[in-house]
């Protein structure tokens, strides 16, 4: 298997967003990917760049991601926001998950991010066993709180 990891490129987009959707279905939301690809290319790679990423290809096709940008902490200052992290279905288990999950901890690392933060979904066992292997600390007790665009605009 001839594994590279890479930061992503504009023309990666349309190939992570067929992932973004097989991470929907998989987390039973596919309903929820509302962004189109030139608001989700824009944002990587506009002028105002709010996230990057780095792509796992085997075989020179993209199999996997890992999507993240700063999120600032009132009690820790800049971390790492792991956003999206997926392999491909057909994929997994073959380690990509590892070295990819392992360069987004060298970018918090080398950045100077006083941390590294995702979520994981409580039923989402496999990811949960992944993340325990790093000794991640999986927090209780907060819920997750969203306005959509629509409630927004009808404020």
């Amino acid at each position: 298997m001839n594994l590279n990891i890479r930061t992503a490129k504009a023309d990666d987009c349309p190939r992570i967003l067929e992932l973004i959707n097989e991470l929907a279905v998989y987390e039973k939301a596919p309903e929820e990917v509302t962004v189109d690809l030139n608001h989700f290319i824009e944002a990587g790679f506009g002028q105002n760049q709010v996230w990057k990423a780095f792509v796992a290809e085997v075989n020179e096709q993209i199999v996997g991601f890992a999507l993240y940008y700063t999120r600032y902490s009132t009690w820790k200052g800049c971390r790492l926001y792991l956003e999206d992290f997926i392999v491909t279905e057909e994929m997994r288990g073959k380690g990509i998950g590892k070295v990819l999950f392992e360069q987004v901890i060298e970018e918090a690392k080398n950045e100077k991010y006083t941390g590294m933060v995702w979520q994981v979904l409580d039923w989402n066992q496999p990811a949960i066993n992944f993340y325990n292997k790093y000794k991640a600390h999986l927090e209780s007790g907060w819920l997750n709180a969203a306005l959509s665009q629509e409630q927004v605009k009808a404020f």
